[in-house]
């Protein structure tokens, strides 16, 4: 897999709860695929995952398109995020994959699905993201840069 700037990013809590981890990336194109781990532990009564947890892993995946993109120069802050539920979410694995759409100045928009094991469509979402500094968004104990 190609190197890019989460390489040096320690996950926070949340991401490691989902299961969060860089499958592959394509910096340039503002592109990412994630997986997480849809655990049982996330299912509401019925038996499926519930859709904060699925909103939870579309977010965390549309914020790293971006980070990649900037080469972790920028970070964001979610203003805005529409979730389109399409399927119920089984527990196993889950992959999100997102696409930057726009990086303005300001602001980004970004795109992203989920998807089951079985490459089923389970969710989409977009995102506007106000655009932050990496290094003013983030305390110095969580990027972990090289030689730091």
């Amino acid at each position: 897999m190609i190197a890019t700037a989460l390489d040096h990013f320690t996950a926070p809590p949340s991401s490691k709860l989902l299961g969060w981890h860089l499958l592959d990336a394509r910096p340039k194109q503002g592109w990412v695929r994630i997986g997480f781990d849809g655990k049982a532990e996330f299912c509401n009564p019925a038996g499926f995952i519930q859709g904060g947890m699925l909103s939870a892993m579309l977010d965390d995946t549309m914020g790293p398109a971006v980070f990649v993109m900037t080469e972790g120069r920028l970070y964001t802050a979610t203003i805005t995020m529409t979730v389109n539920f399409l399927a119920p979410a089984k527990p196993g694995p889950i992959f999100g994959e997102a696409d930057v759409t726009q990086l303005g100045k300001t602001v980004a928009f970004v795109a992203a699905r989920l998807m089951a094991a079985d490459g089923s469509l389970l969710a989409i979402a977009t995102s506007s993201a106000l655009l932050v500094e990496t290094a003013r968004a983030i305390s110095r104990e969580r990027l972990a840069v090289a030689g730091a």
